[in-house]
C-alpha cells in the first residue's frame, strides 16, 4: 500500500503540474502533450506501469481489508469513532469514487470514447509558434503541427456538469490523499510523537493546495478567464 501510493502520489504531481500549463500560452500544453505522444512505446510503458500499480493498491487494499475482518472475528456490537479521522473512516468510498472517475477521465481525454462520435474525425490541430523546452532543451520545435490539447482541454470542461463532477471527484481524491499520505509516514517509519503534529500539517497543506490548483482549471474555464483563441475558433467552424 505504501510503496504503490508513493508512486501514485508521485503520478498525481506530475500530471497537475503538466495541467497547470493550461493557464500559459497554448504552446505550453500542446507542446507538453506533443512530446509525450512523441514518446510512443514509452509512454505506453508508463501508462501501463501506472495501471499495474493501480491495481497493485486496489488489491492491497482489498487484503488489508478482509485481514482486518478477519482478524476481528465479529462486526462490534455498537459502533463508535474515538480516534479515527474522516478521511480514514471513508477511504474505500473515496477509492471507489477516485476509480471511477479515473476512468471516465480516460475515457475522456486520453481515448476520447466519452466525446462524441466524430471526435476523433475531427480532432483540432495547432502550429507550434515557439519551441517548447524542457530543462533548457527544445523537444518540440516551433511550426510544427500538433494535437490542440488547449482546446480540447477547454472546450471539456465548458459543461458545467463536467466541471462539477470533475471539481468533486478530485475533492475525493484530495480527502483519499490526505489519510494516504498520513499513513505513509507511519508505515515507512517517519512518524514519530514529535513528528506527528507536523507531519499532519504538511499532508493537509498538500491535499489543500492539490485540490485548489486542481479546482482552479475548470473553474477559470467556466468564469471565462481562460478560453479558446479567437482564431481556433474561427479555423474549427471553417472545417
Amino acid at each position: 500500500m505504501a510503496v504503490t501510493g508513493v508512486i501514485l502520489i508521485g503520478f498525481v504531481i506530475g500530471h497537475l503540474v503538466g495541467n497547470l500549463q493550461i493557464f500559459q500560452h497554448p504552446d505550453h500544453i500542446n507542446g507538453y502533450g506533443a512530446f509525450l505522444h512523441g514518446l510512443g512505446p514509452l509512454l505506453w510503458a508508463a501508462r501501463l506501469f501506472l495501471l499495474a500499480t493501480a491495481g497493485i493498491h486496489i488489491w492491497a487494499a482489498t487484503v488489508l481489508t478482509l485481514e482486518n475482518r478477519a482478524a476481528r472475528g465479529t462486526a462490534y456490537s455498537v459502533a463508535h469513532t474515538i480516534q479515527a479521522t474522516l478521511s480514514s473512516r471513508f477511504m474505500r468510498w473515496t477509492g471507489v469514487v477516485v476509480l471511477a472517475f479515473l476512468l471516465y477521465h480516460l475515457a475522456h481525454f486520453t481515448l476520447g470514447t466519452a466525446q462524441p462520435a466524430t471526435f476523433k474525425e475531427n480532432l483540432p490541430h495547432y502550429t507550434m509558434t515557439a519551441d517548447y523546452k524542457i530543462a533548457g532543451f527544445p523537444v518540440v520545435p516551433a511550426g510544427a503541427e500538433v494535437l490542440d490539447v488547449y482546446s480540447m482541454v477547454v472546450r471539456g470542461f465548458q459543461h458545467p456538469l463536467v466541471s462539477l463532477f470533475y471539481v468533486i471527484a478530485v475533492g475525493l481524491l484530495s480527502i483519499h490523499l490526505l489519510h494516504g499520505f498520513d499513513s505513509m509516514f507511519q508505515t515507512l517509519g517517519w512518524r514519530s510523537a514529535k513528528w506527528a503534529n507536523g507531519l499532519r500539517r504538511v499532508a493537509i497543506a498538500f491535499c489543500l493546495v492539490y485540490f485548489l490548483a486542481n479546482a482552479a482549471i475548470p473553474g477559470a474555464i467556466l468564469l471565462g478567464k481562460v478560453r479558446v483563441p479567437a482564431a481556433a475558433v474561427q479555423e474549427a467552424s471553417t472545417r
